[in-house]
């Protein structure tokens, strides 16, 4: 539910708030104990509203950082099913994308976001509310993006749409900042508690089979 302590999760996370009760660890390490630009460049997160500026594709997805090689841009956009519509646009990866990627699809903005992360090498992948401004079409294209883009690494989803974390090893689900129930989707559709009732609600709204 919105105000539910999911994105402000994320923020602790990335430490743009320090934690003031409780840890929270990384292999074992406290967060406070990782240096503040390691413990970042390790976290990739991917938002709803992406960020891109005025520049060619290309730097947008490398953010200009030498080190990151035309092939790693062009193997990671074909892993995450991007390669062909980047090509199509005039000029491919030198096209040069508008302030806020005005002149790019909701969807294609979205793809260029997971190649800005992919290339990166994140250790922990966030991902939030990343396909909840898609059609449905363009969802089950990002699915599977975000399928490539989570293996091998710890992933974390935030999302309002249950179909997208079913798959999950774990859900929590939050209310008003605390945990109301965790487990996995079957474990949770079992509790017939918070879960069940908001995935009953979202499926039966859209006429969507369940999955269960």
């Amino acid at each position: 539910a919105t105000g539910a302590g999911k994105s402000s999760t994320i923020n602790i996370l990335n430490r743009f708030y320090e934690v003031k009760k409780g840890d929270i660890t990384v292999d074992g390490i406290r967060i406070e104990d990782f240096e503040l630009d390691y413990l970042r460049s390790n976290i990739a997160t991917v938002l709803q509203d992406v960020f891109l500026f005025s520049d060619t594709i290309l730097n947008n997805i490398t953010l200009n950082n030498p080190q990151i090689t035309i092939e790693e841009v062009v193997n990671a956009a074909k892993k995450v099913g991007a390669h062909e519509f980047i090509e199509r646009l005039p000029g491919g990866y030198q096209y040069n994308v508008m302030e806020r990627g005005a002149t790019l699809s909701a969807g294609q903005a979205q793809l260029i976001s997971f190649i800005r992360a992919l290339v990166h090498n994140p250790a922990i992948l966030v991902l939030d509310e990343a396909t909840s401004s898609v059609d449905t079409e363009t969802e089950l294209l990002i699915q599977k993006a975000i399928d490539n883009l989570m293996e091998g690494r710890t992933s974390i989803v935030i999302a309002h749409r249950l179909s997208t974390i079913q798959k999950a090893n774990q859900i929590i689900v939050l209310d008003k900042g605390e945990i109301k129930e965790k487990g996995t989707h079957q474990q949770l559709l079992k509790l017939n508690g918070y879960y069940k009732k908001l995935y009953d609600l979202q499926f039966s709204s859209v006429g969507i089979a369940k999955s269960s």
